[in-house]
């Protein structure tokens, strides 16, 4: 396959973004990246336009609307054949592209690579595994988009809920879905997910649960998903408290990458 576009979404985006870029740059073949960009009031446009300085491949779009506008508007500037949604927080794995396209097959329409989400001074194995099956699990429920390869032609007339600031992955999967194709988990394929830290904090946790809720019950009728709920209580607990309650899931050794 030829070199693709990659859609990226950022807002306020700085704290990962030039190790996000670095990676997607040594490990993805980018046409063109195209960044929807909700206004960020950081140093996320500087970091972006360093890589458009050095790569001249970068489209920079304002949109100050729900993820889903952003999505849907990126989706329309997308050119060729396949092309990649990447979140602005995560870390692709090395050669994340070259094992992708092993999964590439006449009935599959999206290829997801597994997020694998980092939590301070957290190296339990066991534990690492079960973040991993929860990940697989969650994304045959609601989808995903951290690092996701998309055939184009089945999303060229997607049309998302302008409301879905929150599930529109699921919203897109679906739609694949419905055209008959399949959505695959690559087997070793993944991307390192660091958000930042003030997503952790108190008011900002009980914002995301109220739109999880409000998207994911309410409007996209995800119940089954709600049986996570308890467990992503004690994954904010980890987060939150990780430096002082790290060391009950830690080892000496470094666990092993799960693939």
């Amino acid at each position: 396959m030829e070199s693709i576009d990659v859609v990226m979404l950022t807002k306020n985006s700085e704290h990962i973004l030039k190790r996000c870029l670095e990676s997607v740059y040594e490990n993805v073949p980018v046409k063109r990246l195209i960044v929807v960009d909700a206004s960020s009031t950081d140093n996320t446009l500087k970091i972006i336009g360093d890589f458009n300085d050095k790569y001249g491949n970068v489209k920079v779009i304002t949109e100050n609307g729900t993820r889903a506008e952003a999505r849907e508007r990126g989706i329309q500037e997308v050119e060729t054949e396949w092309f990649m949604f990447v979140d602005s927080d995560v870390v692709l794995c090395k050669d994340w592209f070259r094992k992708a396209v092993k999964h590439i097959d006449d009935d599959v329409g999206a290829i997801w690579g597994l997020n694998i989400d980092l939590i301070p001074n957290v190296k339990n194995k066991l534990f690492m595994k079960s973040l991993a099956l929860v990940a697989r699990e969650c994304f045959n429920l609601r989808g995903g988009m951290h690092d996701t390869l998309i055939r184009t032609k089945l999303v060229r007339d997607i049309k998302i809920p302008r409301k879905l600031h929150a599930y529109e992955d699921a919203f897109i999967i679906n739609w694949i879905k419905k055209k008959g194709y399949k959505a695959v988990i690559g087997d070793d394929v993944y991307c390192l997910h660091n958000r930042p830290r003030e997503d952790w904090d108190l008011k900002e946790s009980i914002s995301l649960a109220a739109l999880e809720i409000k998207c994911g019950l309410f409007y996209s009728h995800i119940f089954r998903y709600a049986f996570y709920y308890p467990f992503f209580a004690f994954y904010w607990f980890l987060q939150s408290f990780g430096k002082n309650f790290g060391d009950l899931f830690s080892r000496k050794s470094k666990p092993k990458m799960v693939r």
